[in-house]
């Protein structure tokens, strides 16, 4: 199962954080990172880049996008080939291009929608739009065989991951479960010393992170870090 199975990253632009929301003195610069994820029953795209906002968003986090038309064009496919779009949440940095695939089911945690129509939370046009086709899940879910959701709230109370079988181990598109893959480290360290017994104080870490441990990944890839986790026993 999964030897057919291929990751791609797209690169869908990037905005700015202020510093108001880096914690430190400076702002950031962060990627804004979609995937394609070809699989013997077609072709998943998990995120869709960043949408129009309303001006103070748009003076807040100064994005620049690159067209998801482009991005799929470099990658060889099309909108068309999409068979399945999968939000890890529905922010308008991740849902963006959602409107260009009306017909295309979405999947989505119940409680993300639930949550993005009650307003206030992201950009509304992106949520709702002519022909939106939604397919709510209420946890985990094996979408096709090898393809996993898994629920990893925190960012967003409805947060998603999604989880693929490969021929050479699984990828996880982590989405912005973590912000940056150093992050995901220092949770999963902070997991094998609680496992080892390691006396508190420790560092809390996600609780989910046990059913990524379940997966083995070889690899995890993030939606706003271009670094990739690795399990330092798999890199050389």
């Amino acid at each position: 199962m999964g030897k057919n199975t291929a990751v791609r990253r797209l690169d869908l632009g990037y905005f700015i954080r202020p510093a108001s929301e880096t914690g430190g003195p400076q702002p950031r610069v962060e990627p804004v990172l979609a995937y394609l994820v070809r699989h013997d029953q077609g072709l998943i795209l998990f995120d869709t880049g960043i949408g129009s906002a309303d001006p103070d968003t748009e003076a807040h986090y100064r994005p620049r996008r690159r067209a998801l038309r482009q991005a799929l064009r470099t990658a060889g496919v099309t909108l068309g080939d999409v068979s399945l779009v999968v939000n890890c949440h529905l922010h308008f940095d991740h849902c963006g291009g959602n409107p260009l695939l009306g017909g295309k089911p979405i999947l989505v945690q119940e409680v993300e929608l639930a949550t993005a129509r009650r307003g206030d939370y992201t950009i509304d046009e992106l949520v709702d739009f002519p022909g939106a086709s939604y397919e709510e899940l209420a946890g985990e879910a094996e979408v096709w065989p090898g393809v996993w959701i898994i629920p990893t709230p925190g960012h967003t109370q409805g947060h998603q991951s999604l989880v693929i079988r490969q021929g050479d181990g699984t990828v996880i598109l982590a989405g912005q479960a973590h912000d940056f893959a150093s992050q995901f480290a220092s949770d999963q360290l902070a997991r094998q010393a609680a496992l080892q017994g390691v006396e508190q104080p420790l560092p809390d870490y996600a609780q989910w992170l046990e059913r990524f441990a379940d997966f083995d990944p070889r690899r995890v890839l993030f939606a706003h870090d271009c670094s990739i986790w690795e399990p330092s026993h798999g890199v050389f």
